[in-house]
């Protein structure tokens, strides 16, 4: 606990850079397991939904801990992120209809388009092997932008293609790739952002969805989150929603932590805790319980089909996503010089997402006055 305590504080930089931790740290220093035991970890919890690096931690405590060291070692991990990202929430929703706070995100809007997008570079670079997968990405990336709806069967026709492409149909041999899939479908029942028993219950279905059928890196959850969140159910509006994004892209831990964020704006402490809950709570079940068993069928062909046309529609979703979210968030020169900047920062000077945050929102602060733009939503 004490360990995984210290890794959620402190941990930067997504999931490659936590898992690199655990392996350089539990592996070579402490000797806590071999490096067979972490590569079948890594293995086993790429091929599983949820945030990668929360759910190694997981299995990592089961290892030394059994049943109770997993849920000790793996909410020892989320506390902190958890305690940071609800001060946050508390404090934007006190304090967010303040010409500051709207200035900070208006600097900080475009970069987070820019760290999405570079994100997505790394994933494409990962595990974009061919012109089928790369198909699928323009398919769904077209399909996002023009429809803006729910990606489900997006994900599920990609990873249909997949089976029939890659799989025992046509007697190929495909590599291993990191597992990304579906955003599930969520009724369109618009809610009064109240912390009562009816509106706790539904974040804790939404993001119990989430967590369940939300693949491989966090960011899959952003378009997802941007449809249920903002265009199904109503809770939050576009800028509150990039604000979202922004925190869970700047805290320590998986980008998934967004929902703890979303949770406080929609229903206060509880709505912040509930929405954690839904969101980590399937991983423990998935890594405790189907781990064992994918471990016996990650060789199956036709389910690293799936995985490879899965992967390419949740590149396309993303990239979809990034362009409607950058309607919102860039609006004027100067958001458009901090977006290229920002990616250019981060392609070329790999500057850390918290130092990008400061830098941009800065910008902003001394740009917002002096510029009033009219097209920023104040809250």
């Amino acid at each position: 606990m004490r360990y995984f305590l210290r890794l959620g504080l402190l941990g930067f930089g997504g999931p490659v850079a936590l898992v690199g931790q655990m392996e350089r740290e539990l592996v070579t220093e402490r000797g806590w397991l071999t490096k067979e035991q972490m590569r079948e970890a890594i293995a086993v919890c790429q091929s599983l939904p949820g945030p990668l690096a929360i759910q190694v931690g997981v299995y990592i405590s089961y290892l030394r801990g059994g049943f109770w060291g997993a849920w000790a070692g793996g909410w020892a991990f989320i506390f902190p992120n958890f305690v940071i990202v609800a001060a946050l929430g508390a404090l934007y929703v006190y304090f967010g209809g303040l010409q500051p706070v709207t200035a900070i995100f208006y600097g900080v809007s475009p970069a987070v388009i820019a760290l999405i997008l570079h994100s997505c570079y790394r994933l494409a670079k990962l595990g974009m092997e061919d012109w089928v997968q790369w198909a699928l990405a323009v398919v769904c990336f077209g399909v996002t932008v023009a429809l803006q709806a729910e990606v489900a069967l997006l994900f599920i026709g990609a990873g249909i293609v997949g089976i029939l492409y890659y799989g025992r149909f046509w007697r190929r041999t495909p590599s291993a790739t990191t597992l990304l899939a579906a955003a599930p479908f969520v009724p369109a029942v618009p809610l009064t952002p109240v912390a009562s028993a009816s509106t706790l219950t539904k974040l804790l279905l939404f993001f119990l969805k989430a967590g369940a059928l939300t693949f491989g890196s966090g960011l899959v959850i952003v378009p997802f989150l941007q449809q249920g969140v903002v265009q199904q159910y109503g809770w939050l509006n576009e800028r509150d929603f990039l604000v979202a994004v922004a925190v869970g892209m700047i805290s320590p831990g998986p980008v998934v932590i967004t929902a703890t964020f979303v949770g406080y704006l929609v229903a206060g402490f509880w709505g912040s805790l509930t929405a954690t809950v839904g969101i980590f709570l399937p991983s423990f079940i998935l890594v405790l319980v189907a781990a064992p068993l994918l471990a016996r069928h990650r060789s199956n062909r036709n389910v690293q089909g799936f995985v490879k046309g899965a992967y390419a529609a949740a590149i396309g979703t993303i990239l979809g996503a990034c362009v409607l979210l950058g309607r919102i968030a860039i609006g004027d020169w100067l958001t458009i010089l901090i977006a290229v900047t920002a990616l250019i920062a981060l392609f070329l000077w790999k500057i850390s997402n918290p130092l990008l945050m400061v830098l941009t929102a800065a910008a902003g602060l001394i740009a917002f006055p002096l510029l009033h733009p009219a097209w920023v939503m104040v809250r």
